[in-house]
């Protein structure tokens, strides 16, 4: 029997290649009727290091008729014209992270089933959080600096443990909760500041809630704040102030929310020691003097960029896609429009 589903890959060839596997293309051509796009509706050349962006004007062509959009970076914003004459695609998987920026919320009212892959790419980016607390725990940089400077043994520093601190972390998202997950070996004392988890969650998790001060008061804090109006500047230089000496800072979600240059005023005194993956504005523009400090770990907006995560992220919407066609069921990808607007 022939697919009775239509779906559109609103992505170039070299996204597809990017962020699906194997096994999802052969469940797309399996499962759909499957309409690719080619270097034709790209906005020009590219690779798989650099894949380009379907053009806008390319869309209608591509969705009409389709019961599924699988979308990507790179997917133009989705015109809530698609779906004007009441008879749009049924579903938008989007094999990335967040979808305010693609579609309109106004389909939701219709019917539309979103789904992101953001769920998959937070276990990646609470891999980077893991990685970085421990790195500079145990001051890496440090000893890899001296080693590649030909001294051997430090009596000056000592690293420390993860194991039974205080960990501290602002915001109960996705990106958090895989953290969370992921410390559970440590044995950690974890606490949350999330005035939209409630006691039973929290209880869920294994954690425990604190007010924004308390939660900045540990040895190891996290950032996983989305970017609304609500978190920008909450990460305030007075919060800074109230770090313990010696303190690890971790900020994977958005820069807008951190005092950037408090928190780099206080790396930079060696107070505190932080790990930046995200900045204000990005890409950043950073002197000698920061780029060359040992309290600070700095990476280009990678957290969630790993080559194994990449490759599973169309096939973990479509899998809850095709769930929730069939049968109505959520999966852990499904964009429930009752928390758009508190979503990363």
């Amino acid at each position: 029997m022939p697919p009775t589903l239509k779906l559109a890959a609103l992505i170039s060839p070299e996204r597809a290649a990017d962020v699906i596997d194997p096994d999802t293309r052969a469940l797309l051509d399996d499962r759909f009727e499957v309409v690719w796009a080619t270097a034709d509706h790209a906005t020009g050349p590219g690779d798989v290091a650099r894949p380009p962006a379907i053009r806008p004007d390319a869309v209608p062509e591509l969705a009409a008729g389709a019961d599924v959009l699988l979308t990507s970076w790179g997917t133009p914003r989705l015109d809530k014209q698609l779906w004007s004459d009441g008879a749009g695609p049924k579903v938008v998987a989007h094999a990335a992270g967040t979808v305010k920026n693609l579609i309109d919320p106004a389909i939701l009212d219709q019917g539309v089933g979103v789904f992101s892959a953001g769920p998959r790419i937070a276990w990646s980016v609470g891999e980077y959080c893991l990685a970085s607390m421990l790195t500079l725990a145990r001051r890496l940089p440090r000893f890899d600096d001296a080693i590649r400077a030909g001294g051997w043994k430090q009596t000056a520093f000592r690293g420390h443990e993860l194991a039974g601190a205080q960990v501290g972390i602002i915001g109960a998202s996705s990106t958090a909760r895989a953290l969370i997950t992921l410390l559970k070996p440590f044995g950690c004392d974890i606490v949350v500041y999330d005035p939209y988890l409630s006691p039973e969650r929290a209880a869920e998790l294994g954690v425990r809630r604190a007010d924004l001060v308390e939660t900045a008061a540990s040895t190891f804090l996290s950032i996983h704040v989305p970017n609304v109006p609500e978190t920008k500047g909450m990460i305030s230089r007075e919060l800074i102030a109230h770090l313990p000496d010696g303190a690890i800072v971790v900020n994977s979600s958005r820069g807008p929310a951190v005092d950037q240059q408090a928190l780099l005023d206080h790396a930079l005194d060696g107070r505190i020691h932080a790990a930046l993956d995200v900045y204000d504005p990005e890409p950043p523009t950073f002197g000698p003097t920061i780029l060359q400090s040992p309290n600070l770990l700095l990476t280009p907006h990678i957290a969630g960029d790993t080559a194994e995560g990449h490759l599973a992220l169309a096939g973990y919407v479509i899998t809850d896609a095709l769930r929730w066609l069939e049968d109505g069921t959520r999966g852990p990808s499904f964009v429930d429009p009752a928390v758009w607007s508190i979503a990363a």
